[in-house]
């Protein structure tokens, strides 16, 4: 006998991290772990630091012509990465 006041797990478990204010590091860390499959392992390799504080993503580069490339494109990567993760995360990208 199925009664009906049932929830999907999944949405039990959102509900959860969002009460305990934990949905938003954990978009945080998918956000970061999705660098590398967003911008593939070429770029991955300059890339020597991830960060996000304030809603916005730090990012050390070892390569100064990298660096203006992805500051080019930085509005495309951010739409990106946001989408990856299902939720806006970061505003802004900051190049270092």
């Amino acid at each position: 006998m199925r009664k009906k006041n049932t929830e999907l797990l999944s949405e039990v478990i959102r509900q959860v991290l969002k009460e305990q204010h934990l949905d938003r590091p954990l978009n945080e860390k998918r956000l970061i772990e999705a660098w590398p499959l967003i911008l593939g392992t070429n770029i991955v390799q300059y890339t020597s630091g991830l960060s996000i504080k304030n809603r916005v993503l730090y990012v050390s580069l070892t390569s100064s012509v990298l660096r203006h490339d992805l500051f080019l494109s930085r509005e495309e990567i951010k739409k990106s990465l946001n989408k990856q993760v299902g939720v806006e995360v970061i505003v802004d990208i900051i190049f270092r």
